[in-house]
């Protein structure tokens, strides 16, 4: 059992595989970081200066600056913005992926191009029953 468990592991799809999480995992937080000390700042200065990180709603009823303030109030926080924040974390990594995968398909030789289909065997026989006839 271990042998086999030694295979499994040493195959190269779970290795491939385990490397993509690693890989998936760091990108992610280079994503997160764009997302949130660049883009974020930058949509926040031309929407008016609206800082997404900090729209909640505090289920207490009153209304608090900044989430931070909101949840050391001790009530329950919405934050409503933060999830804003991971939507568009989500939508900049699908198109890095786009773009990864469309790079690497391109890397990829093009499949050859099949050879144009004969005539089928019902054909030739057909073929060879006219030829019969034609030559009584």
């Amino acid at each position: 059992m271990l042998k086999e468990f030694k295979d499994f592991i040493m195959t190269g799809n779970v290795i491939d595989f385990a490397v993509a999480v690693i890989m998936a995992g760091a990108l992610g937080a280079v994503i997160k970081g764009f997302v949130d000390n660049i883009a974020m700042p930058f949509v926040g200065h031309f929407s008016g200066g609206i800082d997404f990180a900090d729209l909640h709603i505090a289920m207490d009823g009153n209304d608090y600056k900044t989430v931070e303030l909101a949840k050391e109030a001790g009530g329950a926080v919405i934050s409503y913005g933060a999830w804003i924040n991971t939507i568009i974390s989500l939508i900049i990594i699908g198109f890095v992926m786009f773009l990864i995968v469309k790079a690497y398909n391109k890397t990829k030789a093009p499949e050859p191009e099949a050879a144009p289909a004969g005539p089928s065997q019902e054909d030739l026989l057909a073929e060879i029953r006219d030829a019969i006839k034609a030559q009584k």
